[in-house]
């Protein structure tokens, strides 16, 4: 695209924003690797649930300093927030290296409190920055940050694991700490890009949506955190993410557990189950996770948001009731994985947009931190409810009530009209 002008002031290429966004999200998939660390400290000493307590604590403080950092953007713009996201995240790894060693509050404190609150304080900036610099492709752009952030998993696991043997040769802690100087330079590279284009600014032949009769254009009316609470719509939206991201949640802590044990019942010896269900946790739903946030953004430009969420919400439903059948074959098992890890990236790139489009481009930024409190919420009752039903040795009761809660879900978006703000 070439530069633009507005009164006479020239304006960057759109595009560097998007190599900052996926720049910026690649190292924020940090979150998503910690299982590659679960098993040294295993080893160390740890219990499985302190694992489980710090990847946690991250989740949660993502989710919480989420919403503060939409609030917080307004003042202090998108670039100072995205930087001090990097440099919070970089922090946490960095002194988990220098001072943690395997002690477990520390590293809790450190990476858990600390990392995760970086995490939260940068993720929303490349998505708010992103659709102001394109209102013509919001799906695609959203899709393609979010990405990163699924990537950036994959990545940061095998460097530290199969591809780069850090920890093998390096051991844990200096593996922190080139992880936190990495995090820490390439997020405030990445934050450089992250600033708001000029008022009146708009990209060259773009038609801004035309509004029905009596009706304002998709996204053009701007509410505020308080007004959008005060909305069914909100709640609609954000039961709908609940249940769409607590079923992909639990599938991905059961990717590995379940498959195996109904690949044994169907024959096959326990080291090739697990290396078989391995693989379709590593490779086929990890790298659909990633396509999926892509595609489904692109798509929703064409399709909708609305119409793009009831799509991939009822078919995650029947895929992920299906999938106790699928699991004890491989080759259905490969492709239930591939399927359901496309449609749960797809949650990242559309909620994103509807809340966009809902409540108004211009307070994304905020607004969308309320509205990914539901992924918290999904990231407890889902894998909880999954781990406790496998308890009682009965994962596809788990895998139907999912799959039923998404087949609600998709019903409930279907009924989602324009908010309108209230007099």
């Amino acid at each position: 695209m070439s530069v633009q002008t507005v009164s006479e002031h020239k304006v960057m290429n759109r595009w560097l924003v998007v190599v900052g966004a996926i720049l910026i999200q690649l190292c924020l998939g940090a979150i998503y690797a910690w299982s590659v660390f679960t098993k040294p400290l295993v080893a160390e000493g740890w219990s499985k649930t302190e694992t489980q307590m710090v990847f946690s604590a991250g989740l949660a403080l993502f989710a919480i300093v989420m919403v503060l950092a939409g609030r917080m953007m307004p003042k202090f713009g998108p670039r100072k927030l995205a930087i001090a996201g990097g440099l919070v995240l970089g922090l946490g790894y960095l002194l988990a290296g220098l001072f943690g060693g395997t002690n477990f509050w520390l590293i809790f404190i450190f990476i858990g409190i600390l990392g995760g609150s970086g995490i939260g304080l940068a993720y929303v900036v490349p998505i708010a920055v992103g659709m102001r610099w394109f209102p013509d492709k919001k799906g695609l752009i959203t899709g393609l940050a979010v990405a990163g952030f699924g990537f950036g998993a994959t990545i940061w696991v095998k460097m530290a694991g199969a591809w780069g043997h850090m920890i093998e040769n390096m051991g844990l802690s200096t593996t922190f700490v080139i992880y936190g100087i990495i995090f820490a330079v390439a997020v405030v590279l990445g934050g450089l890009t992250m600033v708001f284009p000029p008022e009146g600014w708009a990209p060259e032949g773009y038609e801004p949506p035309k509004a029905a009769p009596g009706k304002a254009a998709v996204g053009s009316v701007d509410f505020e955190s308080g007004e959008m609470l005060s909305t069914p719509q909100y709640y609609m939206i954000f039961l709908t993410f609940l249940f769409g991201a607590g079923a992909g949640l639990m599938s991905i802590g059961l990717m590995k557990l379940f498959p195996s044990q109904a690949l044994e019942a169907n024959g096959m010896d326990a080291a090739a189950a697990s290396a078989v269900a391995g693989t379709a946790m590593a490779v086929f739903f990890s790298l659909a996770n990633g396509i999926g946030r892509i595609a489904w953004g692109a798509m929703s430009d064409k399709l909708g948001r609305k119409l793009s969420i009831v799509i991939m919400t009822a078919s995650q439903g029947i895929l992920v009731i299906a999938f106790p059948f699928m699991a004890g074959t491989t080759a259905l098992l490969y492709l239930g994985a591939t399927l359901i890890g496309f449609n749960f990236g797809g949650n990242f790139a559309l909620f994103p947009t509807i809340t966009a489009d809902t409540f108004g481009t211009k307070n994304v930024g905020r607004n969308y931190g309320w509205v990914f409190l539901a992924y918290g919420v999904g990231g407890i009752v889902g894998p909880i409810m999954g781990g406790k039903l496998g308890d009682m040795n009965n994962f596809p009761l788990a895998f139907t009530i999912a799959g039923v809660g998404c087949l609600v879900a998709a019903g409930i978006i279907a009924m989602v009209k324009p908010a309108q703000k209230k007099a």
